[in-house]
Protein backbone atom coordinates (compact mmCIF):
# COMPACT_ATOMS: atom_id res chain seq x y z
CA UNK A 1 0.00 0.00 0.00
CA UNK A 2 2.93 2.29 0.77
CA UNK A 3 4.68 1.90 -2.56
CA UNK A 4 1.01 2.44 -3.58
CA UNK A 5 0.72 5.96 -1.85
CA UNK A 6 4.46 6.84 -2.97
CA UNK A 7 3.36 6.09 -6.96
CA UNK A 8 0.35 7.76 -6.61
CA UNK A 9 2.37 10.75 -6.14
CA UNK A 10 5.69 10.61 -8.11
CA UNK A 11 4.12 8.94 -10.74
CA UNK A 12 2.52 11.97 -12.21
CA UNK A 13 5.24 14.16 -11.70
CA UNK A 14 7.24 11.52 -13.92
CA UNK A 15 5.18 10.72 -16.89
CA UNK A 16 4.20 14.16 -17.09
CA UNK A 17 4.76 15.29 -20.42
CA UNK A 18 7.66 18.10 -21.23
CA UNK A 19 6.43 21.14 -21.60
CA UNK A 20 6.60 23.08 -24.94
CA UNK A 21 7.94 26.37 -25.08
CA UNK A 22 5.28 28.93 -25.73
CA UNK A 23 6.78 29.90 -28.97
CA UNK A 24 7.77 26.99 -31.44
CA UNK A 25 11.28 27.54 -32.75
CA UNK A 26 10.52 25.79 -35.93
CA UNK A 27 8.53 27.99 -38.21
CA UNK A 28 11.36 30.83 -37.65
CA UNK A 29 13.78 28.92 -38.38
CA UNK A 30 12.40 27.35 -41.59
CA UNK A 31 11.66 31.00 -42.68
CA UNK A 32 14.82 32.03 -41.67
CA UNK A 33 16.38 29.33 -43.59
CA UNK A 34 13.87 30.31 -46.74
CA UNK A 35 14.63 33.87 -46.02
CA UNK A 36 18.78 32.73 -46.67
CA UNK A 37 18.20 30.79 -50.12
CA UNK A 38 15.98 33.19 -51.31
CA UNK A 39 19.05 35.94 -50.88
CA UNK A 40 21.42 33.41 -51.97
CA UNK A 41 19.45 33.17 -54.93
CA UNK A 42 18.81 36.64 -56.21
CA UNK A 43 22.68 36.37 -55.94
CA UNK A 44 23.60 33.83 -58.56
CA UNK A 45 20.30 35.37 -60.81
CA UNK A 46 22.08 38.79 -61.12
CA UNK A 47 25.82 36.75 -62.30
CA UNK A 48 23.47 34.77 -65.13
CA UNK A 49 21.45 38.28 -66.03
CA UNK A 50 24.97 40.10 -65.99
CA UNK A 51 26.33 37.76 -68.19
CA UNK A 52 23.60 38.66 -70.39
CA UNK A 53 23.86 42.36 -70.02
CA UNK A 54 27.26 42.14 -71.07
CA UNK A 55 26.27 41.12 -74.97
CA UNK A 56 23.30 44.60 -74.39
CA UNK A 57 26.01 47.68 -75.74
CA UNK A 58 27.34 45.49 -78.85
CA UNK A 59 23.86 44.95 -80.31
CA UNK A 60 23.58 48.35 -81.62
CA UNK A 61 27.12 47.95 -83.20
CA UNK A 62 26.55 44.55 -84.31
CA UNK A 63 22.97 46.19 -86.68
CA UNK A 64 25.82 49.26 -87.48
CA UNK A 65 28.03 46.58 -89.32
CA UNK A 66 25.15 45.37 -90.82
CA UNK A 67 24.68 48.74 -92.62
CA UNK A 68 21.14 49.40 -90.67
CA UNK A 69 20.23 52.89 -90.69
CA UNK A 70 20.12 55.16 -87.68
CA UNK A 71 16.41 54.97 -87.48
CA UNK A 72 16.66 51.21 -87.01
CA UNK A 73 19.34 51.17 -84.17
CA UNK A 74 17.35 53.55 -82.93
CA UNK A 75 14.77 51.46 -82.19
CA UNK A 76 16.12 49.12 -80.52
CA UNK A 77 16.26 51.08 -77.17
CA UNK A 78 13.15 52.82 -78.02
CA UNK A 79 10.60 49.92 -78.66
CA UNK A 80 11.04 48.66 -74.78
CA UNK A 81 9.72 52.00 -73.91
CA UNK A 82 7.23 52.27 -76.04
CA UNK A 83 5.83 48.58 -75.54
CA UNK A 84 6.01 49.03 -71.81
CA UNK A 85 4.10 52.40 -71.86
CA UNK A 86 1.46 50.43 -73.70
CA UNK A 87 0.89 47.17 -71.79
CA UNK A 88 2.35 48.50 -68.79
CA UNK A 89 -1.14 48.74 -67.13
CA UNK A 90 -2.42 45.19 -68.66
CA UNK A 91 0.42 43.36 -67.64
CA UNK A 92 0.52 44.98 -64.10
CA UNK A 93 -3.32 43.56 -64.00
CA UNK A 94 -2.51 40.73 -64.92
CA UNK A 95 0.39 40.02 -62.13
CA UNK A 96 -1.96 41.23 -59.79
CA UNK A 97 -4.26 38.19 -60.51
CA UNK A 98 -1.60 35.95 -59.71
CA UNK A 99 -1.08 33.74 -56.73
CA UNK A 100 2.77 33.56 -57.03
CA UNK A 101 4.44 35.84 -59.78
CA UNK A 102 7.56 33.94 -59.14
CA UNK A 103 7.77 31.94 -62.53
CA UNK A 104 6.22 34.48 -64.44
CA UNK A 105 9.23 36.44 -63.84
CA UNK A 106 11.87 33.59 -64.16
CA UNK A 107 10.12 32.72 -67.56
CA UNK A 108 10.10 36.55 -69.00
CA UNK A 109 13.63 36.87 -67.82
CA UNK A 110 14.58 33.71 -69.90
CA UNK A 111 12.22 34.58 -72.93
CA UNK A 112 13.98 37.89 -73.11
CA UNK A 113 17.63 36.73 -72.96
CA UNK A 114 16.85 33.97 -75.44
CA UNK A 115 16.75 36.67 -77.90
CA UNK A 116 20.15 37.16 -77.75
CA UNK A 117 21.02 33.64 -78.97
CA UNK A 118 18.53 34.00 -81.56
CA UNK A 119 20.03 36.73 -82.79
CA UNK A 120 22.72 34.58 -82.93
CA UNK A 121 21.84 32.11 -84.56
CA UNK A 122 19.85 33.52 -87.32
CA UNK A 123 23.12 35.50 -88.44
CA UNK A 124 24.13 31.86 -89.55
CA UNK A 125 21.52 31.30 -91.74
CA UNK A 126 19.72 34.71 -92.83
CA UNK A 127 20.80 37.27 -95.61
CA UNK A 128 22.39 40.75 -94.80
CA UNK A 129 19.37 42.28 -96.79
CA UNK A 130 17.17 41.17 -94.35
CA UNK A 131 19.07 40.42 -91.06
CA UNK A 132 18.54 43.17 -89.92
CA UNK A 133 14.76 43.68 -89.74
CA UNK A 134 14.39 39.95 -88.81
CA UNK A 135 16.83 40.91 -85.49
CA UNK A 136 14.50 44.20 -85.14
CA UNK A 137 11.47 41.95 -85.57
CA UNK A 138 13.00 39.53 -82.59
CA UNK A 139 13.34 42.46 -80.11
CA UNK A 140 10.44 43.79 -80.71
CA UNK A 141 8.80 40.84 -79.86
CA UNK A 142 11.20 40.48 -76.80
CA UNK A 143 9.56 44.07 -75.50
CA UNK A 144 6.59 42.01 -74.24
CA UNK A 145 8.46 39.72 -71.80
CA UNK A 146 10.85 43.00 -71.33
CA UNK A 147 7.65 44.98 -69.49
CA UNK A 148 6.48 42.22 -67.75
CA UNK A 149 10.13 41.67 -66.07
CA UNK A 150 10.30 44.93 -65.50
CA UNK A 151 7.59 45.11 -63.60
CA UNK A 152 7.54 41.25 -61.77
CA UNK A 153 10.83 42.20 -60.65
CA UNK A 154 10.32 45.04 -58.12
CA UNK A 155 7.42 42.77 -56.54
CA UNK A 156 9.74 40.26 -56.64
CA UNK A 157 12.72 42.01 -54.62
CA UNK A 158 10.67 43.37 -52.46
CA UNK A 159 9.12 40.13 -51.08
CA UNK A 160 12.01 38.63 -50.90
CA UNK A 161 14.00 41.27 -49.10
CA UNK A 162 10.77 42.99 -47.07
CA UNK A 163 10.95 46.75 -46.02
CA UNK A 164 14.37 46.00 -43.28
CA UNK A 165 16.63 44.86 -45.76
CA UNK A 166 15.44 46.25 -49.00
CA UNK A 167 19.07 48.49 -49.08
CA UNK A 168 21.28 45.68 -48.57
CA UNK A 169 19.77 42.85 -50.89
CA UNK A 170 20.20 45.59 -54.15
CA UNK A 171 23.03 46.49 -53.03
CA UNK A 172 24.64 43.44 -53.10
CA UNK A 173 22.39 42.14 -56.33
CA UNK A 174 23.44 45.69 -58.23
CA UNK A 175 26.73 45.25 -57.61
CA UNK A 176 27.66 41.50 -58.45
CA UNK A 177 25.69 41.97 -62.02
CA UNK A 178 27.64 45.40 -62.55
CA UNK A 179 30.90 43.48 -61.55
CA UNK A 180 29.86 39.90 -63.66
CA UNK A 181 29.06 42.74 -66.35
CA UNK A 182 32.36 44.97 -66.62
CA UNK A 183 34.43 41.85 -66.36
CA UNK A 184 32.45 40.12 -69.47
CA UNK A 185 32.65 43.28 -71.46
CA UNK A 186 36.16 43.31 -71.00
CA UNK A 187 36.95 39.90 -71.97
CA UNK A 188 34.51 39.90 -74.82
CA UNK A 189 36.34 42.97 -76.31
CA UNK A 190 39.55 41.19 -76.48
CA UNK A 191 37.26 37.98 -78.10
CA UNK A 192 35.78 40.12 -80.91
CA UNK A 193 39.13 41.90 -81.97
CA UNK A 194 40.49 38.26 -82.46
CA UNK A 195 37.79 36.72 -84.44
CA UNK A 196 36.74 37.73 -87.88
CA UNK A 197 32.99 39.20 -88.00
CA UNK A 198 30.76 38.54 -88.06
CA UNK A 199 31.64 35.18 -86.70
CA UNK A 200 32.73 37.04 -83.69
CA UNK A 201 29.59 38.58 -82.76
CA UNK A 202 27.29 35.40 -83.38
CA UNK A 203 29.85 33.48 -80.88
CA UNK A 204 29.45 36.00 -78.31
CA UNK A 205 25.52 36.02 -78.23
CA UNK A 206 25.17 32.43 -78.28
CA UNK A 207 28.00 31.63 -75.53
CA UNK A 208 26.61 34.62 -73.29
CA UNK A 209 23.05 34.19 -73.78
CA UNK A 210 23.64 30.88 -71.65
CA UNK A 211 23.56 33.23 -68.55
CA UNK A 212 19.77 32.80 -69.24
CA UNK A 213 19.48 29.53 -67.87
CA UNK A 214 21.58 30.41 -64.47
CA UNK A 215 19.62 32.84 -64.08
CA UNK A 216 16.09 30.89 -64.73
CA UNK A 217 17.72 28.12 -62.45
CA UNK A 218 17.61 30.34 -59.68
CA UNK A 219 15.41 32.57 -59.89
CA UNK A 220 12.71 30.08 -60.50
CA UNK A 221 13.52 28.64 -56.88
CA UNK A 222 12.57 31.95 -55.02
CA UNK A 223 10.25 30.88 -52.81
CA UNK A 224 7.81 33.41 -52.15
CA UNK A 225 4.02 32.89 -49.61
CA UNK A 226 1.20 32.52 -51.56
CA UNK A 227 -1.02 34.98 -51.53
CA UNK A 228 -4.87 35.62 -52.88
CA UNK A 229 -5.52 37.89 -55.14
CA UNK A 230 -7.64 41.10 -54.12
CA UNK A 231 -10.89 41.53 -55.19
CA UNK A 232 -10.96 43.51 -59.04
CA UNK A 233 -13.37 44.00 -61.57
CA UNK A 234 -13.78 41.31 -64.58
CA UNK A 235 -14.87 43.81 -67.17
CA UNK A 236 -13.47 43.53 -70.36
CA UNK A 237 -14.25 46.96 -70.80
CA UNK A 238 -10.80 49.21 -71.16
CA UNK A 239 -12.31 51.96 -69.65
CA UNK A 240 -13.86 50.67 -66.68
CA UNK A 241 -10.81 49.25 -66.08
CA UNK A 242 -8.65 52.07 -66.47
CA UNK A 243 -10.89 53.96 -64.18
CA UNK A 244 -10.72 51.46 -61.86
CA UNK A 245 -6.73 51.72 -62.14
CA UNK A 246 -6.78 55.55 -61.87
CA UNK A 247 -9.14 55.05 -58.83
CA UNK A 248 -6.81 52.91 -56.87
CA UNK A 249 -3.55 55.34 -57.56
CA UNK A 250 -5.04 57.72 -56.77
CA UNK A 251 -6.37 56.85 -53.69
CA UNK A 252 -2.62 56.98 -52.33
CA UNK A 253 -1.61 60.41 -51.84
CA UNK A 254 1.87 59.23 -50.87
CA UNK A 255 2.10 57.08 -53.90
CA UNK A 256 1.19 59.95 -56.30
CA UNK A 257 3.27 62.30 -54.60
CA UNK A 258 6.28 60.63 -55.23
CA UNK A 259 5.56 59.59 -58.33
CA UNK A 260 5.63 63.33 -59.84
CA UNK A 261 8.98 63.81 -57.93
CA UNK A 262 11.05 60.71 -59.32
CA UNK A 263 9.31 62.05 -62.86
CA UNK A 264 10.83 65.12 -62.38
CA UNK A 265 14.13 63.68 -61.65
CA UNK A 266 14.05 60.72 -64.61
CA UNK A 267 12.81 63.50 -67.03
CA UNK A 268 16.03 64.97 -66.38
CA UNK A 269 18.20 62.16 -66.77
CA UNK A 270 16.76 60.90 -69.52
CA UNK A 271 17.17 64.19 -71.04
CA UNK A 272 20.69 64.25 -71.05
CA UNK A 273 21.02 60.62 -72.53
CA UNK A 274 21.80 61.50 -75.97
CA UNK A 275 23.52 64.36 -75.45
CA UNK A 276 25.91 63.16 -73.11
CA UNK A 277 27.78 60.69 -76.04
CA UNK A 278 26.75 63.68 -78.70
CA UNK A 279 28.74 66.09 -76.47
CA UNK A 280 31.63 63.40 -75.91
CA UNK A 281 31.81 63.04 -79.82
CA UNK A 282 30.90 66.22 -81.62
CA UNK A 283 32.39 68.77 -79.37
CA UNK A 284 35.31 67.11 -76.54
CA UNK A 285 36.32 64.77 -79.90
CA UNK A 286 36.94 62.41 -77.29
CA UNK A 287 38.55 59.20 -78.86
CA UNK A 288 37.51 55.72 -78.74
CA UNK A 289 39.73 54.53 -75.35
CA UNK A 290 38.61 57.31 -73.43
CA UNK A 291 34.87 57.12 -74.13
CA UNK A 292 35.52 53.45 -72.88
CA UNK A 293 37.47 54.56 -69.77
CA UNK A 294 34.59 56.71 -69.20
CA UNK A 295 32.21 54.42 -69.16
CA UNK A 296 34.49 51.62 -67.35
CA UNK A 297 35.04 54.46 -64.50
CA UNK A 298 31.53 55.56 -64.52
CA UNK A 299 30.51 51.39 -64.13
CA UNK A 300 33.21 50.59 -61.40
CA UNK A 301 32.20 53.17 -59.09
CA UNK A 302 28.64 53.04 -59.34
CA UNK A 303 29.48 49.27 -58.18
CA UNK A 304 31.25 50.26 -54.93
CA UNK A 305 28.43 53.38 -54.57
CA UNK A 306 26.24 50.82 -53.72
CA UNK A 307 28.07 49.05 -50.53
CA UNK A 308 28.67 53.00 -49.70
CA UNK A 309 25.17 54.48 -49.72
CA UNK A 310 23.80 51.33 -47.61
CA UNK A 311 26.16 51.82 -45.19
CA UNK A 312 24.96 55.69 -45.04
CA UNK A 313 21.31 54.65 -44.67
CA UNK A 314 22.31 53.03 -41.61
CA UNK A 315 23.82 55.54 -39.86
CA UNK A 316 21.49 58.71 -41.83
CA UNK A 317 18.58 57.27 -42.73
CA UNK A 318 17.06 56.64 -46.00
CA UNK A 319 15.55 60.26 -46.20
CA UNK A 320 19.63 62.21 -46.05
CA UNK A 321 20.48 59.75 -48.86
CA UNK A 322 16.96 60.56 -50.98
CA UNK A 323 18.07 64.44 -50.98
CA UNK A 324 21.95 63.78 -51.19
CA UNK A 325 21.89 61.47 -53.94
CA UNK A 326 18.98 63.85 -55.86
CA UNK A 327 21.20 66.81 -55.22
CA UNK A 328 23.98 64.94 -56.27
CA UNK A 329 23.18 63.76 -59.41
CA UNK A 330 21.93 67.32 -60.19
CA UNK A 331 25.49 68.54 -61.37
CA UNK A 332 26.68 65.75 -63.50
CA UNK A 333 25.53 67.17 -67.11
CA UNK A 334 26.82 71.07 -66.05
CA UNK A 335 29.74 69.67 -65.04
CA UNK A 336 30.30 67.69 -68.63
CA UNK A 337 29.08 71.07 -70.22
CA UNK A 338 32.12 73.11 -68.62
CA UNK A 339 35.03 70.65 -69.71
CA UNK A 340 36.46 68.91 -73.04
CA UNK A 341 39.44 67.55 -71.25
CA UNK A 342 38.92 63.49 -71.05
CA UNK A 343 40.40 62.87 -68.10
CA UNK A 344 38.17 65.13 -66.12
CA UNK A 345 34.76 64.11 -68.20
CA UNK A 346 35.86 60.38 -66.74
CA UNK A 347 36.42 62.14 -63.03
CA UNK A 348 32.63 63.80 -63.17
CA UNK A 349 31.29 60.21 -64.58
CA UNK A 350 33.37 58.54 -61.59
CA UNK A 351 31.11 61.01 -58.99
CA UNK A 352 28.13 60.99 -60.87
CA UNK A 353 28.20 56.95 -60.91
CA UNK A 354 28.74 57.07 -56.67
CA UNK A 355 25.14 59.13 -56.62
CA UNK A 356 23.84 56.99 -59.23
CA UNK A 357 24.14 54.02 -57.22
CA UNK A 358 22.28 55.52 -54.25
CA UNK A 359 19.55 57.03 -56.72
CA UNK A 360 19.06 53.77 -58.09
CA UNK A 361 18.43 51.87 -54.40
CA UNK A 362 16.85 55.01 -52.68
CA UNK A 363 14.33 55.01 -55.60
CA UNK A 364 13.57 51.59 -55.63
CA UNK A 365 13.40 51.55 -51.21
CA UNK A 366 10.88 55.16 -51.54
CA UNK A 367 8.82 53.43 -54.28
CA UNK A 368 7.77 50.00 -52.41
CA UNK A 369 7.36 52.04 -49.09
CA UNK A 370 4.27 54.19 -50.88
CA UNK A 371 3.11 50.75 -52.79
CA UNK A 372 -0.11 48.83 -51.24
CA UNK A 373 1.16 45.17 -50.77
CA UNK A 374 -1.91 44.02 -51.58
CA UNK A 375 -1.68 45.98 -55.05
CA UNK A 376 1.73 46.17 -55.45
CA UNK A 377 2.08 44.45 -59.09
CA UNK A 378 -0.71 47.47 -59.88
CA UNK A 379 1.16 50.44 -58.48
CA UNK A 380 4.65 48.86 -59.83
CA UNK A 381 3.16 49.01 -63.42
CA UNK A 382 2.17 52.52 -63.27
CA UNK A 383 5.47 53.35 -61.66
CA UNK A 384 7.06 51.46 -64.88
CA UNK A 385 4.41 53.01 -67.06
CA UNK A 386 5.68 56.85 -66.33
CA UNK A 387 9.27 56.25 -66.02
CA UNK A 388 8.91 54.69 -69.90
CA UNK A 389 7.00 58.17 -69.95
CA UNK A 390 10.05 59.74 -69.36
CA UNK A 391 12.30 57.52 -71.41
CA UNK A 392 10.31 57.95 -74.51
CA UNK A 393 9.30 61.55 -74.95
CA UNK A 394 12.50 63.43 -72.95
CA UNK A 395 15.96 62.27 -75.12
CA UNK A 396 13.45 63.45 -77.58
CA UNK A 397 13.43 67.41 -75.99
CA UNK A 398 16.51 67.26 -75.15
CA UNK A 399 18.18 66.46 -78.94
CA UNK A 400 15.19 69.07 -80.41
CA UNK A 401 16.77 71.84 -77.76
CA UNK A 402 20.35 70.55 -78.81
CA UNK A 403 19.24 71.16 -82.55
CA UNK A 404 17.65 74.28 -81.77
CA UNK A 405 20.33 75.69 -79.29
CA UNK A 406 23.46 73.77 -78.60
CA UNK A 407 24.38 70.76 -76.71
CA UNK A 408 25.65 72.01 -73.80
CA UNK A 409 22.65 74.37 -73.50
CA UNK A 410 20.84 71.21 -73.69
CA UNK A 411 22.79 70.00 -70.98
CA UNK A 412 22.49 72.97 -68.51
CA UNK A 413 18.91 72.20 -68.96
CA UNK A 414 18.83 69.00 -68.25
CA UNK A 415 20.62 69.73 -64.69
CA UNK A 416 17.57 72.20 -64.15
CA UNK A 417 15.49 69.35 -64.32
CA UNK A 418 17.38 66.94 -62.34
CA UNK A 419 17.76 70.13 -59.71
CA UNK A 420 13.87 70.44 -59.81
CA UNK A 421 13.47 67.17 -58.43
CA UNK A 422 15.45 67.81 -55.87
CA UNK A 423 13.54 70.98 -54.34
CA UNK A 424 10.42 68.70 -54.76
CA UNK A 425 12.00 65.94 -52.70
CA UNK A 426 13.47 69.15 -50.24
CA UNK A 427 11.68 69.05 -47.02
CA UNK A 428 10.10 72.30 -45.32
CA UNK A 429 11.68 73.46 -42.18
CA UNK A 430 8.81 72.00 -39.61
CA UNK A 431 9.35 68.65 -41.34
CA UNK A 432 13.39 68.56 -41.01
CA UNK A 433 12.67 69.63 -37.48
CA UNK A 434 10.24 66.71 -36.90
CA UNK A 435 12.54 63.89 -38.69
CA UNK A 436 15.53 64.83 -35.86
CA UNK A 437 12.75 64.48 -32.89
CA UNK A 438 11.66 61.41 -34.24
CA UNK A 439 15.63 60.14 -35.00
CA UNK A 440 16.29 60.87 -31.28
CA UNK A 441 13.41 59.53 -30.00
CA UNK A 442 14.34 56.35 -31.57
CA UNK A 443 17.83 56.78 -30.24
Amino acid sequence: MLVGIIDSFCLPEIMAPVKKPLIDPAPALALAERDKRNFRNVQIDAIGVGLANAASPFLPVFLTYLNASSFQVGLLSSMPAFTGLLLAIPLGRFLQKQTNIVKWFSIARLLVIASYALTGIISFFLPVKVLVNSILLIWAVATIPQSLVSIAFSVVMNAVAGPDRRFELMSRRWSTMGLTTTLVVLAIGQLLDRIAFPLNYQLMFIGLSFGGLISYYYSSHIVLPSAAPPPMENSRDLRALYREYRDLVLREKPFVLFMVKRLLVMSGIQFSAPLIPLYLVRVAHVSDGWISIITMTQTAILVLGYFFWTKLSRKHGSRAVLLWTTFGISFYPLLISTTVVPWQIALFAGIAGVFQAGLDLIFFDELMKTVPIEYSAIFVSFAQMMQFLAAIFSPMIGTLVADVFSIPTGLIIASLIRFSGFIAFFPPRTLIGRNRKESNNIR
